[in-house]
């Protein structure tokens, strides 16, 4: 069983950045595929980022076409922890943000892919 354990939201102006972290339970965090998710109110939760492990301290990044150039996944296997920099924030980036995570090490991008899930941080961006 994985737990994971989000933070880092909160209230921002347009323009601004925040920075998200998930922490996450279990032995063999280096391997997992760890993905960011964000669900506005009465909208479905949609994809914003993964990564998957590659090879040694490699790791591939897949981003939304929305956030591309703005926000960056990255993870610490040391501290089990993933990572979401997310810069230049705009008013349409607010959203309940969850983090997920999934042991068979392949991406994915769309929620059913995932066995874990956080219970999310609320990102509010203002304009």
């Amino acid at each position: 069983q994985v737990q994971l354990v989000e933070s880092g939201g909160g209230l921002v102006q347009a323009g601004g950045s925040l920075r998200l972290s998930c922490a996450a339970s279990g032995r063999t965090f280096r391997s997992y595929a760890m993905g960011w998710f964000r669900q506005a109110p009465g909208k479905e939760r949609g994809f914003v980022a993964a990564t998957t492990w590659n090879s040694g301290n490699i790791y591939n990044a897949y981003y939304a076409d929305s956030v591309k150039g703005r926000f960056t996944i990255y993870r610490d296997n040391a501290k089990n922890t993933v990572y979401l920099q997310m810069n230049n924030l705009k008013p349409e980036d607010t959203a309940n943000y969850y983090c997920a995570a999934d042991d068979s090490n392949v991406v994915k991008t769309t929620t059913q892919g995932y066995d874990y899930w956080g219970q999310g941080t609320q990102v509010t961006v203002s304009s």
